[in-house]
């Protein structure tokens, strides 16, 4: 019955049933997809999981499945009206991409994206998908990384935006997806303290320009808002302290027993996170951060956790066990009111 109900909630929205756009508002949205691929074979990159004869079996059909779980958070997560721009990570090409925003769903409101592809050895990258009918992009560029201490490696890009939003403020964004902790934390830290020093690079580049900057970094950054990377190098905190900071809006997460959008074994934490500058939590300001609950966080996302109590994120893949759930993450979003 349940499912029933979406999918008529989806044919009216296809259709726009509900009016006119809110021009006074619009919803970002941040998910990592948990290896979103196509089942052909690059051979360009380490992709042979995630083909026909790979591992995990993957084809078409579990493609469009996941494209249609996709599909179904992004049309949900903010109500009736659908985010005007969503950071996607762990996105292999402009394949998947297309799939995604033709879903019967999506197709009518508009959704193109950017996307460039990345250095990354698996061949997953990141990726903006925004509403052609309330954003326009006036700039964006991939960020290449290339750590000094590990010259060969081949990292993901940190994609960079600046949209013109309904109000005809300029909003800046960075998406994220940080070398993860494969192999421990320790071995790992400073592929990130490098990426969040050359994000703050880029931070301060604008801040330079204009200090009260609208920026917004969204992102999985495989550390948390305590960690070193984060609150030291980038100094995203809790507060605000001048007009140039950077607010870490899952910050609050960090002392919440069983909150967050990412498990390990018993442990919520918030690995993927909102960071914002001063100037879109100034009340004067034309455009506000205003929600206050971040993490999305619905019944059909998570699934029971027997081994650990509580539950946890209703995945696609536990090891090579095909689950057919939606990421191993859950999706957060924020709301931005303007005058």
């Amino acid at each position: 019955m349940r499912k029933i109900i979406f999918w008529i909630f989806v044919w009216i929205q296809s259709f726009g049933l509900f009016g006119q756009i809110d021009t006074n508002r619009i919803s970002v949205m941040f998910y990592n997809t948990e290896n979103f691929f196509d089942p052909a074979d690059d051979s360009l990159t380490n992709d042979d999981s995630y083909t026909i004869e790979g591992m995990n079996r993957w084809s078409y059909k579990k493609m469009y499945h996941k494209r249609n779980q996709i599909a179904k958070v992004i049309l949900s997560i903010t109500g009736w009206e659908p985010p005007a721009l969503i950071g996607l990570v762990e996105i292999e090409n402009d394949v998947v991409l297309e799939s995604l925003i033709r879903h019967p769903g999506l197709k009518k409101k508009g959704y193109k994206y950017i996307h460039y592809e990345s250095a990354d050895s698996r061949g997953i990258d990141v990726a903006l998908l925004y509403r052609s009918d309330q954003i326009e992009i006036i700039n964006s560029y991939p960020v290449s990384i290339t750590f000094p201490f590990e010259p060969l490696s081949k990292n993901r890009d940190i994609l960079y935006a600046s949209v013109r939003l309904p109000s005809n403020d300029t909003l800046h964004l960075f998406v994220n997806h940080w070398t993860s902790r494969f192999g421990g934390s320790g071995a790992t830290i400073l592929k990130r303290d490098f990426y969040a020093q050359i994000l703050r690079e880029k931070v301060d580049s604008l801040f330079l320009i204009n200090p009260n900057s609208y920026i917004i970094i969204m992102g999985d950054f495989n550390d948390y808002p305590k960690d070193n990377s984060i609150y030291n190098i980038l100094r995203a905190t809790e507060k605000n302290e001048s007009s140039t900071s950077l607010v870490n809006l899952m910050f609050k997460y960090s002392v919440l027993a069983n909150e967050g959008t990412h498990k390990n074994e018993e442990f919520w934490g918030c690995l993927d996170q909102f960071i914002v500058s001063n100037a879109l939590l100034n009340t004067d300001s034309n455009c506000n951060v205003t929600n206050d609950k971040h993490i999305y966080k619905p019944d059909f996302l998570v699934v029971p956790d027997d081994k650990y109590g509580g539950d946890k994120p209703f995945r696609t893949f536990l090891g090579f066990q095909y689950l057919g759930g939606f990421s191993d993450h859950l999706p957060i979003f924020l709301r931005i009111e303007m005058k």
